[in-house]
């Protein structure tokens, strides 16, 4: 039987750094691709902190079920406004992973540094800080596990523009041919296991190293 309190509880948790994960994600995205020359983002009104704008209904659903893997509606980018499109390219796909590590370091020193700490000095009281303690734990999972996905090679994802940029052109026209397969090879590896098998211990792997064994 669900428990609807501790179902209420665990949305409560989740919600803050799912929205911000995939906001920052995918601004990071569209501000970097602004700052290269393309406006179309900010156009659209996707350089904004705006979750509802960035936010995919499938995706989200995936960050409550896995708490570590999900994605966020991609971020339009033009590579025609760019100086040097295929460089360029890979520093946009690069921008929104790096922005979550980013924040997965930012929200592991705020739980290692001040919310810990509290939680132990304030003993009677310390379950009112419980919250606050999985809340940054969720984020760092979350965003650790963004950057990680993000950066499989599999198009539409943003390891696959990374690799094509990296890769001479004509074996990047030949790799670019996977994308409209990229959705169903990534169905592939979930339901393979191949996720839960290699993602997924790199994320908590990852974490760890960031907070030990607090949790």
């Amino acid at each position: 039987m669900i428990d609807i309190a501790e179902t209420i509880q665990k949305i409560a948790i989740l919600t803050p750094p799912i929205l911000m994960a995939v906001t920052v994600h995918e601004m990071a995205h569209g501000w970097v691709a602004y700052r290269l020359g393309d406006p179309t983002a900010k156009a659209m009104g996707r350089l904004t902190l705006n979750p509802l704008k960035h936010l995919d209904l499938w995706g989200t659903l995936a960050f409550f079920i896995t708490q570590a893997i999900g994605w966020a509606k991609p971020v339009p980018v033009n590579p025609a406004y760019f100086k040097n499109p295929k460089v360029d390219m890979i520093w946009v796909s690069l921008a929104g992973p790096a922005a979550n590590i980013l924040l997965a370091i930012v929200s592991a020193a705020i739980l290692r540094q001040t919310i810990w700490p509290l939680s132990l000095w304030l003993q009677s009281s310390g379950y009112i800080l419980r919250p606050l303690l999985y809340m940054a734990y969720v984020s760092i999972q979350i965003n650790l596990g963004l950057a990680v996905f993000n950066l499989i090679p599999i198009p539409p994802l943003d390891g696959s523009k990374i690799f094509m940029g990296l890769l001479p052109r004509n074996f990047a026209i030949q790799y670019s041919r996977l994308e409209p397969y990229g959705f169903l090879l990534i169905l592939a590896l979930i339901f393979t296991g191949a996720i839960h098998r290699i993602i997924v211990p790199l994320i908590f792997s990852l974490n760890h190293i960031l907070i030990g064994n607090i949790l």
